[in-house]
């Protein structure tokens, strides 16, 4: 008799390869983990490449907690071109000669760029106005805006600024930066946005996710690699990396797994998302503070 395959239930850290979307990265791990139950944890653009969360089977219950973790990403911003898309995807929409663009006036542009900001998302984006996704309206070339929203860019930082000849023969500055932003915030929209403050136009020519929430990319696999060998982090180390711990004893296990809202003790009140353990380090939920009580978000246990 054949034993049945089963799926293990955790996390698998993908290093996605450019021109994958990543439903697309999703659609091969169904494959290799052979179950349906996969999902991700926020997007990466097809030209990207880097730090994909996945989650399997009864993990894909922690994604949504997750997509909301800071993101880090290296990438490269070319100043003297816009693009329809902003980045290298789309087609060019102006030129500028970049080359007289000082390292004073970039910092300055980036200084502008960093903290509590207002950002508008990329037109091309898969972002919903009234139900109908923003890139479709815009490949449909209809006019319409998107209204800013706040982000958070915690660091934005220049390491080299090396000039460059677009293919167009328009001198142009390629910088490569580095990011650590909250979630929901387009690098290439960084990139167009910088650009207009210099007045040359800029977007995106590369870009890397090296981090989503506490994974990194040394942790990250290729999809030939998880093809080889599938390597999966288990749903209670998992939580342990993403979010608070902490540890009930038998009763309240009971309790919390039939459904009773336990008292939450005030460190964990204002954390968030909170991982729930029993004293044999079993994962048993995930909640949150609702009226001074443990509210469930999702149950493992």
């Amino acid at each position: 008799m054949t034993q049945k395959h089963t799926a293990p239930d955790g996390l698998v850290i993908v290093d996605k390869p450019s021109g994958f979307t990543s439903h697309d990265v999703v659609a091969k791990m169904r494959g290799i983990a052979r179950t349906r139950r996969v999902g991700h944890a926020g997007t990466l653009d097809p030209m990207a490449t880097g730090v994909l969360v996945l989650g399997v089977e009864r993990a894909t219950k922690l994604l949504g907690h997750l997509a909301l973790t800071e993101k880090e990403y290296l990438g490269t911003v070319r100043l003297g071109q816009n693009t329809l898309t902003d980045d290298a995807e789309g087609e060019i929409t102006s030129s500028a000669d970049a080359s007289k663009v000082t390292r004073d006036a970039i910092d300055a542009g980036i200084a502008k760029l960093t903290g509590d900001i207002m950002q508008v998302p990329s037109k091309v984006s898969a972002i919903k106005i009234d139900g109908v996704r923003s890139y479709k309206r815009a490949r449909e070339g209809e006019d319409f805006e998107i209204p800013a929203r706040p982000v958070t860019i915690s660091s934005f930082a220049v390491y080299d600024v090396r000039d460059a000849v677009a293919e167009d023969g328009t001198p142009v500055l390629d910088l490569v930066v580095s990011v650590v932003c909250s979630s929901g915030t387009y690098i290439r929209a960084l990139a167009r946005d910088l650009g207009a403050d210099l007045g040359v136009g800029g977007h995106l020519t590369a870009l890397r996710r090296t981090r989503v929430g506490p994974y990194k990319l040394d942790a990250a696999k290729t999809l030939d690699q998880l093809q080889q060998e599938l390597t999966v982090m288990p749903i209670a180390e998992a939580a342990t990396a993403a979010f608070p711990r902490w540890e009930v004893d038998a009763r309240r296990s009971r309790l919390l797994l039939n459904g009773v809202r336990l008292e939450i003790p005030d460190e964990y009140a204002a954390a968030g998302p909170v991982a729930v353990f029993d004293t044999e380090g079993r994962f048993l939920a995930l909640v949150e503070e609702h009226r001074g009580k443990a509210k469930s978000l999702a149950v493992f246990g």
